[in-house]
């Protein structure tokens, strides 16, 4: 058993089941009681933050640990990404519920790695979707850019696990990000019209080829090194929508073996 002065020096470096040695009842025996308490109570702390990490993301733990959070938020320009799961009622007839788990868990699994390589936030798991954003909580020097680098590495992977196939949509725009609730129970989350947008894109991406398609405000808002990575300028009348929104989709490109593949981001 280590004696306090080593077993201190192990927590501070992060090893929290540390314990020291109870001699006597002592004064010295106390502190040593009071040592293995303070050690189990970091640990315990420590275990809560990371379980808080992985249910809200990394990005909003930081935050609510650093600040006092409150309901509202601000306005902020953002990203968006909506990735939705293609024929899944048909998928869950044709599956066992623990197939369907285990392969909604690895496309999950997927998206939240490529959210991460492009320094976004998965905000929702809504069924077989997920919701990506860029530029909230922590701003970003190219939202749009990086959620459509973000989509094009995505659409690259279809189909995910060899069955599961995809939309995606891509957005940029101002929306309210912040916490809403209640007093005792909220939760970090964007709301606009850019979320909506991008929702009906993602349905209709399912159609295409290239199965991602972004928005004109996002292609416009990106930096020149990823809009390039776009073309078309088609006009949808997404679902629920009057007006027509114009389009882009991801530059298909040949890969060595000759077969048409979609970018990837090394040239971005």
């Amino acid at each position: 058993m280590p004696s306090i002065t080593t077993a201190m020096t192990r927590v501070e470096d992060g090893t929290y089941d540390v314990r020291v040695p109870v001699y006597d009842g002592s004064e010295v025996g106390r502190l040593q009681v009071g040592f293995n308490r303070m050690a189990a109570t970091i640990g315990e702390r420590e275990h809560v933050r990371e379980l808080f990490g992985i249910h809200v993301g990394d990005a909003v733990a930081a935050r609510a640990l650093a600040d006092e959070p409150t309901l509202g938020g601000e306005i902020r320009s953002v990203g968006v990404l909506f990735i939705d799961v293609v024929g899944s009622t048909a998928l869950a007839q044709r599956l066992s519920p623990e197939e369907v788990v285990d392969l909604l868990n690895g496309f999950f699994d997927r998206v939240v790695q490529v959210a991460a390589d492009h320094d976004g936030f998965v905000n929702k798991f809504q069924g077989d979707a997920a919701l990506v954003i860029f530029g909230a909580p922590i701003p970003h020097p190219d939202a749009a850019g990086a959620a459509m680098r973000a989509a094009r590495d995505l659409a690259r992977l279809v189909p995910f696990g060899g069955r599961l196939d995809v939309g995606i949509g891509v957005t940029y725009g101002p929306c309210l990000a912040g916490n809403v609730g209640a007093a005792k129970r909220f939760e970090y989350t964007v709301i606009g019209d850019p979320v909506n947008e991008a929702a009906r894109l993602s349905d209709a991406a399912k159609t295409t080829d290239a199965r991602a398609l972004a928005s004109s405000e996002a292609l416009d808002a990106a930096h020149a090194d990823e809009s390039v990575q776009w073309t078309g300028d088609a006009e949808l009348v997404l679902r629920g929508r009057s007006e027509p929104t114009r389009t882009v989709t991801p530059i298909r490109q040949p890969r060595h073996d000759g077969v048409e593949a979609r970018n990837s981001t090394t040239a971005s």
